[in-house]
């Protein structure tokens, strides 16, 4: 699409039809104080493709691409090995053009794809059902609690200090707006999670209890302890995964007595793509709960031959129909990412996920036992899947710089993460996935070693 289309000519037989002298003229409803008198500050005039071209690919070389250093970045977005076959696959004109079914009769190719979507997210966490996606993993959580507010008809929430912060300023944003009460906490730099100070947060106005599975630290907390608590005062179990690929190896969070089920599914064919589009994932464990499920939901059906068809079972909750009334303001999913993750998950299938889950696994064991090694490095976690803690003994911030200037990117910097936090500076989240290499780990420890040996001297 050309970005100037119209000639001059055009413009003047527009202008002509509506019995406008100019274009000025359609703007004289707008006070002359707010109109722009000339080119905005700061932005330069056109240019060239050809300039524009040289001018991007001047500032993309400033980047350093995940392929191109020793990658330890985690943290609720995750660098994993997409197959070939889903770029292909997703780029199919079917596909790449389709937006959200309206007419589901003449989108049975979209709704199927959903269909198998929401069957695999529903397996793999646990669950009865699962709805056709929702924005990400953040907004995801909001939605569950928002949801639990209306099954339970309380409005206090209670998450756990391991549910990533982000997550937290996008719940407690939400909640300015419905006057839910939050309860939230910090971390602390211990290797287990403490089920039981959470637990005695739990009353009788409690709606639900968050819980992130594997937590931000990489800690696998006691979901069915937590369920029974919550459970036997009314609450709702709001399990929170952003990493997967961890469902391969570890117990379902449904399985485990979650009452409802959301995540980041990045991680699954999508990429890291500079921070997104994401894709959510949200199922619930009791299928009473569904008319309460934000998003839509795609149901499989016969037609009047009785041949297999596909059909939007539930989409009368959301704004567009209901608006004030509704139960979401979800009013779309995050389709192509669906589809990305839905293909990487047929490509794995069951074996190949726990094969694959085993395998982050091995490559994180030999990471932080090879980072023990190391001076100054201490290894908080008694468990984890493929994501761990370190204290350095420094701010870690500082030392995360100072590595990605030698090519290695260390880890997320919990400075980083909890700037106002006392106690947390020192800590380092690392990530270890199939894509990192057993040359990648012993390039972090040996980097590591340098570093540190240069905070002591100093």
């Amino acid at each position: 699409m050309r970005y100037l289309p119209l000639t001059d000519t055009d413009r003047t037989e527009m202008l002509a039809r509506i019995g406008a002298p100019d274009v000025d003229a359609l703007f004289v409803d707008v006070p002359e104080v707010a109109r722009l008198d000339g080119p905005i500050h700061g932005l330069p005039m056109h240019a060239s493709e050809m300039a524009v071209e040289q001018h991007m690919r001047r500032l993309s070389d400033k980047n350093l691409a995940a392929g191109d250093a020793a990658f330890f970045l985690g943290a609720g977005a995750y660098r994993h090995h997409v197959p070939a076959s889903v770029d292909h696959i997703i780029q199919r004109g079917e596909f790449l053009t389709a937006y959200t079914p309206y007419q589901p009769e003449i989108a049975q190719g979209t709704l199927q794809m959903l269909f198998e979507f929401q069957s695999q997210v529903a397996r793999l966490y646990g669950c009865a059902v699962a709805n056709a996606s929702m924005y990400d993993g953040s907004t995801a959580c909001w939605e569950a609690i928002s949801m639990a507010g209306r099954v339970t008809r309380k409005s206090r929430a209670v998450l756990a200090d391991g549910l990533h912060p982000h997550y937290v300023s996008v719940v407690d944003t939400m909640a300015k707006f419905t006057g839910d009460t939050i309860l939230s906490a910090t971390p602390k730099l211990d290797a287990g999670c403490d089920e039981d100070a959470l637990i005695a947060q739990i009353d009788d106005q409690t709606s639900c209890v968050v819980v992130q599975y594997p937590d931000i630290l990489g800690r696998l907390p006691d979901l069915a302890k937590i369920a029974e608590v919550a459970q036997a005062k009314g609450a709702l179990l709001i399990a929170v995964n952003t990493e997967p690929v961890a469902l391969g190896a570890i117990a379902s969070p449904g399985e485990l007595g979650a009452d409802i089920v959301v995540g980041e599914g990045q991680a699954l064919g999508v990429g890291l793509q500079f921070g997104g589009p994401y894709l959510g994932l949200f199922a619930v464990r009791n299928p009473k709960h569904v008319r309460q499920m934000p998003g839509r939901l795609c149901g499989e059906t016969v037609d009047a031959e009785g041949k297999r068809g596909f059909v939007l079972t539930l989409s009368t909750r959301e704004q567009h129909i209901r608006r004030e009334k509704a139960t979401s303001n979800i009013c779309t999913n995050s389709g192509l990412c669906a589809l990305a993750f839905s293909v990487h998950m047929t490509l794995l299938g069951e074996k190949g996920l726990r094969a694959l889950a085993m395998e982050n696994h091995r490559l994180a064991c030999l990471a932080a036992d090879r980072l023990a090694t190391v001076p100054g490095v201490t290894v908080i976690n008694d468990s984890y899947f493929n994501e761990f803690t370190v204290t350095l003994g420094t701010d870690a911030r500082d030392v995360v710089r100072k590595l990605s200037d030698d090519g290695v990117l260390a880890g997320v910097s919990l400075g980083r993460l909890y700037p106002d936090a006392d106690g947390l500076a020192n800590g380092l989240l690392v990530a270890v996935t199939e894509t990192t290499s057993e040359d990648d780990i012993e390039m972090l420890a040996s980097a590591l070693e340098e570093a540190l040996g240069v905070e002591v001297s100093a």
